[in-house]
């Protein structure tokens, strides 16, 4: 190949480099933190990089991917303007003090996320695996309408077919079988698995999947939602999936710590919502359409205050982002957190270190082992930070720790899928519960406290000892955390 040849190529690298840059800077409207991370892979590695921006870089803000004109029918519209209208003449529900308290926070994702508070709910905490599946077991097991299943992860192992047969079971009886998985993070599974219960009646759709053998360009967008609906009547939320790693089986992490929530009340119905609306984003023929019976009208269950609130890259706000920040700025004690990853953007990290600094009780809790190196890694550079801030950092010790959990005061508090990292926030679809509830907190706060008697704090003296090596992979991986 002659010098003449090579030049060309190399000054067409160039140009498409030059344009993919121009693309990421003037035309995605990134923020300034992706978008040097996107330069910095495009300068250095230009041909990969640029089949990498293709998978991971595309912006769906502007995108409008979750339409379910039949909401209209349930009185969602209805009830958000009563709340708001409440919220704006001085008489927005005070079902307790700490609703009270939290206006601020309530309003902002009642009005910009329709996240409806329901003051009538009945909450189990559940903080070991085999605990909520066995509680996930037998509810199904009782289902007689429908049951509605969504995972970011879905194996067809042990507890995976385990699962699946009982579901087979329940189709044969008439009952509605749905289960919605992620395409990428179901990636081992196979349709197959799914034969016998389709062939049952059950449905079964992937979200985002890949329209081209081994390429999908939406592949960096995640739908890291894990619900379940039961009868209109039950709904679970949290970070478990369905694995037998969750159960504690793979010897790789070990005892596998997580928070997941069992939900009777009126905010089953929003998590029933959130799931018809990410189902018919999927289906494209099998929509749901409304039914009464899906919505279906219940005593209320308890006392217990709460909003389900959820964030994604189609989002305009990055709305459960928001909630922790407004969390966190409200405390006036303690701010108790337990995340696999700790990769905050300035704005909560600064928000976090003011707290520190203001000598509220700051802990963070996070695992001693990496399921992903880089972004363990630059959990540790931003773990640095708070603790030069004053907060106290736990490294739980007893196997893996993925709860998502925040607990503030002792009495607010907030449980489901999002992590403190930027992929949550911006790029993977989440949900959470937010709690406005001191019983919940109380139950939070006692695991926390049980989790402290297997983790080891990592103080500020002990992180300054770190190794060369330790502190270059920090460096490395705290300029790709924008893209992480």
């Amino acid at each position: 190949m002659d010098l003449d040849l090579y030049s060309l190529i190399f000054s067409s690298i160039l140009f498409l480099n030059m344009i993919l840059a121009i693309i990421v800077i003037f035309m995605e409207n990134k923020d300034a933190g992706p978008t040097w991370a996107w330069l910095m892979v495009l300068f250095f590695i230009p041909i990969l990089g640029f089949i990498l921006y293709l998978l991971f870089g595309q912006n769906l803000t502007r995108s409008k991917l979750f339409e379910w004109e039949d909401r209209k029918k349930i009185g969602i519209e209805e009830m958000i303007a009563e709340q708001t209208s409440s919220f704006h003449a001085g008489k927005f529900p005070r079902h307790n003090g700490i609703t009270e308290n939290n206006q601020g926070l309530i309003y902002m994702l009642l009005a910009n996320n329709d996240a409806i508070l329901t003051t009538d709910n009945t909450v189990k905490v559940f903080t070991d695996g085999k605990e909520k599946f066995d509680a996930l077991f037998e509810d199904i097991k009782n289902a007689h309408d429908f049951i509605h299943l969504q995972y970011y992860i879905f194996k067809n192992d042990h507890i995976g077919s385990k699962l699946i047969l009982l579901l087979i079971d329940k189709a044969k009886q008439g009952v509605k079988v749905r289960i919605l998985y992620d395409d990428l993070g179901s990636r081992s599974l196979r349709r197959k698995a799914f034969k016998k219960l389709i062939e049952a009646g059950g449905e079964v759709e992937a979200f985002f999947p890949s329209k081209f053998p081994l390429i999908n360009f939406r592949l960096n967008y995640r739908n890291h939602r894990k619900l379940v609906i039961i009868d209109g009547e039950i709904g679970y939320i949290g970070g478990f999936n369905v694995g037998d790693e969750y159960l504690g089986l793979n010897k790789r992490f070990g005892y596998w710590r997580d928070t997941h929530l069992r939900i009777t009340g009126s905010s089953v119905h929003a998590i029933q919502t959130r799931f018809i609306l990410d189902w018919n984003q999927a289906s494209h023929r099998n929509d749901i359409s409304y039914l009464p019976s899906l919505f279906p009208d219940t005593a209320p269950q308890g006392n217990i205050s709460m909003q389900i609130v959820s964030s994604g890259p189609d989002s305009e706000w990055e709305q459960i982002k928001y909630g922790y920040i407004k969390m966190i700025s409200s405390a006036r004690k303690s701010i108790w957190i337990q995340t696999p990853y700790f990769i905050p953007d300035e704005s909560l990290l600064d928000s976090l270190k003011i707290a520190a600094l203001t000598g509220k009780d700051v802990r963070i809790m996070i695992p001693n082992k990496p399921d992903h190196p880089f972004v363990y890694w630059a959990t540790y550079y931003h773990i640095g930070k708070i603790l030069k801030a004053g907060a106290k950092v736990y490294i739980y010790d007893n196997g893996f720790i993925h709860a998502k959990t925040i607990i503030v005061d002792h009495s607010l508090s907030s449980v489901g899928t999002a992590n403190i990292d930027v992929r949550s926030f911006r790029l993977n679809f989440e949900v959470n519960a937010f709690l406005y509830d001191k019983g919940i907190a109380a139950a939070l706060s006692e695991s926390f406290h049980a989790d402290l008697k297997v983790s080891k704090e990592l103080t500020l003296q002990e992180y300054n000892r770190r190794s060369l090596i330790i502190r270059f992979k920090e460096s490395i991986s705290r300029l790709l955390s924008p893209i992480l």
